[in-house]
């Protein structure tokens, strides 16, 4: 059965964002958020009635808001609206993607703020749940009033136009697809075209889905640094938390705690530890991996605090005020979600390469303490993971590229009336490039430190780092003669992605 995500008209949580994207978790609006819904609609039919233009209701948009509209118009101009805004360009974005944007758009006409009426509402409700998916492009939002493109894009299907995804993933017309699953369109009335396409609703959903990601990776990259250190014959002992109780930043301390935890019991550790092993200190990206993932583990935590606050928030312009004022505003601007959104980008870069340099210690004969060259079955013959790293290498100056940020930029448009723009969905995109990027060199990272340590046989490796091993050769061959290596990448990514290897430690380190 699905879970149930409530809808009433205050803050959702990241888990409900990520629920209903992911998983297609079902998603019901309550009665009190419909009835204030009906309650702000009153105003803005009020003010549709009255003489006097009002931004968004009785007037154009953006440049052209000088321009009172007719009645007999309205309608006309709602359509227009849309049609014309739904500009985007490029592939289409991922489901999970569209289903995010769906879903904080929905959340945000359910406060009560924007002045929809309650059919429209309800018919956005309908689309989401019975998984009918708008097209929407890579291209077209600047991030500032919002992710125009991409919101008309949802906009046109509620209106029964354009494409859509079905339920199957088919690509079809969104009236045929309406049709067939009984979700009537609806015909845009006074303020609703602006109400649908002004706000940072794909952006911060991306933000939502990075930062999930971001808490499991990180996890996984203390667990790659340590299988890195045990495979290296590195000491444990700079992980002990009083020495973390030093620097008091909290995702150190976690970072540390981990790795500590991952090589605890290690006889391939407790084998050097004696006064016959001469090296005083581990390299860097063995011994500061703490302060490296956990300044990353920080910097999510951040971001989250900023998608927390954007959660409670009702973006639009203009707004409904609850004494029944409507009132233009800046509250679209994508600046804070922006910056964070580039923030991210920083710390992935650094986690990836940090464990790229250890992958490349592990293939050095020179640093790796006793392992063949490349981990090669036949060194000459064979070239083990020589080009895995290369492909790890190529990825992390990829990721440092991708950190250089997007919100700095601005091209101004509308003829200069949105003449400062936030960037914020290109910083979404470039994040989440990122974040697969990651992915793959801890999976490469993950394939060769398990293989450093099945070469130190017969010296057994932690527990925990032991059920990590494991959990790979379910799906990827020990150290042998060279093979193709580009599917055994992919099944360590999908062993990452999925969350069994994470679940395969938990168990074997909670026994």
């Amino acid at each position: 059965m699905l879970e149930l995500v409530q809808i009433d008209g205050g803050p959702l949580t990241r888990a409900d964002v990520v629920k209903v994207a992911r998983t297609a978790a079902r998603v019901e609006v309550t009665a009190n958020a419909l009835a204030a819904v009906a309650k702000s609609r009153a105003h803005i039919e009020e003010l549709a009635n009255a003489e006097k233009p009002t931004y968004g209701i009785s007037t154009g948009f953006g440049a052209l808001a000088t321009r009172h509209i007719p009645q007999d118009k309205r309608a006309e101009l709602q359509r227009s609206l849309i049609r014309s805004h739904a500009a985007g360009a490029g592939p289409e974005v991922e489901r999970e993607v569209v289903r995010a944007l769906m879903l904080l758009r929905l959340r945000t006409l359910a406060t009560g703020r924007t002045g929809v009426r309650q059919s429209t509402v309800e018919t956005l409700l309908g689309l989401l749940n019975q998984r009918i998916h708008p097209v929407v492009h890579e291209f077209g939002s600047l991030g500032c009033s919002g992710d125009l493109a991409p919101l008309s894009s949802i906009a046109l299907a509620l209106m029964g136009e354009g494409m859509v995804r079905d339920r199957l993933g088919d690509l079809r017309p969104a009236a045929e697809v309406m049709a067939e699953r009984k979700v009537s369109p609806v015909e845009l009335a006074e303020k609703e075209g602006l109400a649908l396409i002004n706000g940072t609703d794909g952006m911060l959903g991306m933000l939502c889905l990075a930062a999930d990601d971001l808490r499991h990776l990180l996890d996984i990259a203390d667990l790659t640094a340590a299988m890195s250190v045990e495979a290296l014959l590195g000491t444990d002992r700079v992980f002990a938390p009083d020495l973390h109780a030093l620097r008091p930043h909290p995702g150190q301390s976690i970072s540390a705690a981990n790795m500590a935890r991952f090589l605890a019991g290690s006889p391939i550790v407790e084998s050097h530890r004696g006064p016959d092993c001469t090296r005083v200190q581990d390299a860097y990206s063995l011994r500061c991996s703490p302060q490296v993932h956990g300044a990353a583990r920080d910097t999510v935590g951040y971001a989250e605090t900023v998608a927390d606050r954007e959660l409670a928030s009702a973006i639009d312009n203009p707004v409904v005020l609850p004494d029944g004022r409507v009132e233009s505003n800046g509250n679209f601007h994508g600046a804070p979600v922006a910056y964070v959104l580039d923030f991210l980008a920083i710390p992935v870069a650094d986690v990836a390469s940090m464990a790229e340099r250890r992958t490349d210690r592990m293939l050095d004969v020179a640093r790796s303490h006793g392992l063949p060259p490349f981990l090669a079955d036949d060194p000459g013959v064979d070239s083990g993971h020589m080009i895995a790293q290369y492909t790890q290498a190529a990825i992390v100056s990829e990721l440092k590229r991708l950190a250089v940020p997007a919100s700095v930029d601005s091209i101004p448009s509308s003829a200069m009336q949105e003449d400062h723009v936030s960037m914020g969905w290109s910083a979404a995109r470039k994040l989440r490039k990122a974040v697969d990027g990651l992915t793959t060199v801890l999976a490469i990272e993950l394939l060769t430190a398990a293989r450093a340590l099945d070469l130190r046989k017969p010296l057994q490796p932690a527990p925990a780092t032991a059920a990590a091993v494991a959990a790979l050769r379910e799906h990827v061959e020990g150290p042998g003669p060279d093979r193709h290596l580009a599917p055994e990448i992919a099944a360590a990514e999908e062993l990452i992605r999925s969350g069994d290897l994470m679940r395969a430690i938990t168990r074997k380190v909670s026994r």
